[in-house]
């Protein structure tokens, strides 16, 4: 993360980061961050293989939003809603925004996502219920910052109500590609994945599990997502060990085993190939 951008050179930002119950993270709708941002000077802020969905809304001002391979632009009114495993930047122009943003997870979050873009759910769209969504924003950052015994409760009941003004606000029927309409839907063997990544997972054992041809699922897949399995399967692991280089004091050899990977060589040579360095690189950058 680029903290720089909220030491007050380039943004003024009110934001919490949030740390949920164990009870909360395995079943519940949960909050990663929230806050607001007024920008001070034009600036980018780039994100990548990060375990959590981004909604924003732009309050005033504009800028540019790129992500999956397109640019977007952005003004006020304008809603973006992300999944922030895949890279993605926005930067403010001279018209300098203001923002309200939060980042997201649960344990269904990648099914619900699917579903927002099966319905024909955008990356950016606009909407005239930017106060709205701005009101409910500020709702969960006051529990955030509340004393309540049962704010995880009232959190996941509120970003219940974002997903559901998303998907809402955000039906787009033409943008769905009707191709897969007839074609066996691989969400559950995504999201098999994303919580037995530390399992040992090959194409025949997917193949085993789902009762699905490994040539057909590996084409499939493809299709679907953008990514073939066995890359998805490093991305979600090298995601994973990223987090506990960076928030454990695990040695490396006990993280490759924790994210599915139990010879340290090739664990060293995965995260390489994915990160550019080596696990005890990234971990003394940080």
């Amino acid at each position: 993360m680029n903290t720089s951008l909220f030491h007050g050179n380039l943004v003024n930002s009110n934001r919490i980061i949030y740390t949920p119950s164990a009870f909360a993270k395995d079943s519940l709708l949960h909050l990663q961050e929230t806050g607001q941002l007024e920008a001070r000077k034009p600036h980018t802020s780039s994100r990548e293989n990060l375990l959590s969905y981004l909604f924003f809304v732009v309050l005033n001002g504009s800028g540019t939003l790129n992500y999956n391979g397109r640019e977007y632009s952005l003004s006020k009114g304008n809603c973006v809603f992300i999944d922030c495993r895949k890279p993605y930047s926005h930067c403010s122009s001279e018209n300098l925004w203001t923002l309200k943003w939060v980042h997201f997870y649960g344990p269904n979050m990648h099914t619900i996502y699917q579903k927002y873009l099966e319905r024909g759910g955008l990356p950016l769209f606009n909407s005239q219920r930017a106060e709205e969504y701005a009101g409910l924003l500020q709702s969960i950052f006051t529990l955030a910052s509340s004393d309540s015994y049962v704010k995880d409760m009232q959190i996941n009941e509120k970003l219940s109500a974002l997903l559901t003004m998303l998907m809402q606000d955000s039906w787009h029927p033409g943008e769905n590609n009707s191709r897969h309409s007839q074609k066996r839907n691989l969400r559950e063997i995504k999201d098999y994945i994303d919580l037995n990544y530390a399992r040992e997972i090959t194409l025949d054992s997917l193949s085993n599990h789902f009762f699905i041809n490994k040539f057909y699922l590996t084409r499939l897949f493809k299709e679907q997502f953008g990514i073939s399995v066995n890359h998805y399967l490093l991305q979600v692991r090298t995601t994973q060990a990223k987090q506990l280089l960076r928030f454990s004091d695990l040695s490396i050899e006990e993280i490759g085993q924790k994210c599915g990977i139990k010879d340290p060589n090739y664990f060293s040579r995965m995260f390489k190939k994915m990160e550019g360095s080596t696990p005890g690189e990234y971990r003394r950058r940080w």
